[in-house]
């Protein structure tokens, strides 16, 4: 058994999907039944989606924690510790409730599962679970991981459903056309539960209409039952209409994307809690921040975890609504399951200068490879990530920007450096 938070961490870590041989949910399944099955005693509402799911999130948990409730939260990745994932009013689970409930299923994986354990994943949902069924929370906010049919956290029983956006990343798992990845994604809707679209995408659109359809769950999509109008780039403000009207709403997070994933935050959060008012929403979403995500570190270093396409382009997008008279100097490194092609052809586009570099990861596209996609003039390669980006902080001109972007893994460590450089 573990008798450290290291012990749990350095075993847990090592747990791959592919190791488990069992039907899709089948682990989690008989763990939480185990466990005198958690997810049944909580309220839930579940987000899904290929990017802005966590900062819709984040947006939803700060209006419900400006209304006084308490609020469970499951995300990933973590960029610290994995304590980051399940947190109780933004308080991380502690190491020691960690451990234990951990060695709760650990136990049971070694009488119910032969002793096979499930992934990482599906090991810290089921943590999730649990600690949130410990507690007297009111509403427990769920992330998926990747997909949503076959996603571990799609046990519960949510009382709304939030798909953000889709692309086409995870083919391998999810499928190679938008229709195909929606209806993963669309796996989360779930029988007469609310359900909020922020999906543009036509194909996937008209899957997730289907499936509501199929499911009676009533929908509430972006750019039809829900609108932001009156939008102001440089003062991040706009007005939401949708469940009611809110005039001259501004968000602390930067970019257009931002007030979508407020929208879809508002619909949610008012779905769940009709009663919430105005004034709440509008404290909740003046504070509402989301590290690694357009994360500015001092004034001209910008962390985002812009992993695809779609989130590169927003990246761009932000970049030039706020910083449009400065020079972009880029540091990215990814994974390699992502179309990295089209993210760096987006960024040599706008950019000064083309940095690539590695993390230590099995799954790490190489600083070479990635460089090949980059037709910039002024581009280079270094697989030390610390030395890439101690040098150009060391050159960075005052009219220039550093921004550090790719794989949320890539974020978390090079987040942690800069920060401990800074000291």
């Amino acid at each position: 058994m573990f008798q450290s938070m290291k012990d749990c961490t350095d075993f847990i870590f090592t747990l791959k999907a592919s190791q488990y041989k069992g039907e899709p949910l089948e682990s989690a399944r008989k763990i939480l039944a185990s466990l005198g099955n958690p997810e049944k005693g909580t309220k839930f509402i579940h987000f899904a989606g290929s990017n802005g799911k966590g900062s819709t999130l984040n947006a939803t948990r700060e209006i419900l924690m400006s209304h006084g409730l308490t609020v469970g939260a499951f995300i990933s990745p973590h960029l610290e510790r994995a304590n980051e994932r399940i947190t109780i009013n933004k308080n991380q689970i502690s190491d020691e409730d960690f451990v234990r409930i951990s060695n709760s299923i650990a136990t049971v994986v070694q009488e119910r599962l032969d002793g096979k354990f499930p992934s990482f994943f599906e090991f810290v949902t089921c943590i999730a679970f649990q600690y949130f069924a410990e507690n007297d929370i009111d509403v427990a906010l769920m992330e998926t991981g990747i997909g949503g049919r076959l996603d571990s956290t799609n046990v519960l029983t949510p009382e709304v459903s939030v798909i953000t956006t889709i692309s086409l990343e995870h083919t391998e798992m999810l499928g190679d056309t938008y229709a195909k990845v929606a209806s993963e994604k669309a796996g989360i809707i779930k029988n007469r539960k609310p359900v909020v679209i922020g999906v543009e995408n036509v194909e996937a659109r008209k899957v997730m209409r289907e499936t509501a359809e199929k499911m009676n769950a009533p929908f509430y999509a972006y750019g039809e039952q829900i609108h932001i109008q009156n939008i102001d780039a440089k003062s991040q403000s706009f007005n939401y209409n949708g469940i009611g009207r809110i005039e001259s709403l501004c968000l602390k997070m930067a970019g257009v994307h931002q007030m979508m994933n407020a929208a879809l935050a508002i619909t949610a959060a008012k779905l769940f809690l009709p009663t919430i008012q105005e004034e709440t929403i509008r404290r909740a979403l003046s504070q509402a921040s989301w590290e690694g995500r357009f994360e500015r570190l001092g004034d001209q270093v910008i962390l985002d975890g812009a992993h695809n396409p779609e989130g590169t382009g927003a990246l761009l997008n932000t970049l030039q609504q706020t910083e449009p008279a400065k020079k972009y100097k880029f540091i990215y490194a990814a994974l390699q399951d992502k179309d990295h092609g089209t993210s760096i052809r987006l960024m040599d586009d706008v950019a000064e200068a083309m940095n690539f570099t590695s993390i230590s990861l099995p799954r790490a596209a190489s600083a070479e490879s990635l460089a090949e996609h980059s037709n910039h003039t002024n581009k280079r390669a270094n697989p030390n990530w610390q030395e890439l980006i101690s040098e150009q902080l060391a050159n960075l001109q005052q009219n220039e920007l550093l921004i550090i972007t790719g794989s949320l893994y890539f974020i978390a460590e090079a987040r942690q450096f800069l920060q401990e450089v800074k000291r």
